[in-house]
């Protein structure tokens, strides 16, 4: 047993070297937290926004189950502007969606069982736990990059066309 740690008497360890593991089991998990976690491989579906001004084309990664909702985007550094990831909820419901460990600033596109936009949340804050509501019953949640649905104008009513809403 190492005595500069454990008390040879009672077992524990001294209240000092539980102090400085605590702050070096902290430090790890930080910087393992700050270090991308292996993202599984999902390959891009097509998906289209119908809007005012025309159709928008993006290649979308889709989560259908609750271990992949559950990682989205967390710790990714970057998403090209052309792709987004698609959130598949299997029925319709209000949800709420967060931010936690999440680096890229995001736009949150809510969108219903027949593919209409219900609500768009902007400009998400990285790594926030404050929870973001659809406004509504969704079945899915479109994450693109922060500023891409104002750039292209999106808004409420737009239609969304992928194969898992009924459009």
């Amino acid at each position: 047993m190492n005595r500069g740690v454990f008390s040879s008497r009672s077992g524990r360890m001294h209240a000092s070297a539980c102090r400085r593991l605590f702050v070096v089991a902290i430090a790890s998990g930080l910087a393992a937290s700050l270090v991308s976690s292996p993202v599984r491989a999902v390959e891009p579906e097509k998906l289209e926004i119908v809007t005012t001004s025309g159709p928008l084309a993006f290649s979308v990664e889709v989560m259908r189950t609750d271990a992949d909702r559950a990682q989205g985007l967390m710790f990714r550094r970057y998403m090209p502007q052309d792709r987004g990831m698609l959130f598949d909820f299997e029925h319709e419901a209000p949800v709420m969606m967060w931010m936690k460990n999440t680096i890229l600033p995001l736009d949150m596109v809510f969108i219903g069982h027949d593919g209409h936009i219900v609500n768009i949340a902007e400009n998400a804050e990285p790594m926030s736990e404050t929870t973001i509501p659809s406004a509504g019953p969704v079945s899915g949640v479109l994450e693109l990059n922060a500023g891409t649905a104002a750039r292209l104008g999106l808004k409420k009513g737009d239609i969304v066309h992928h194969r898992m809403f009924a459009n």
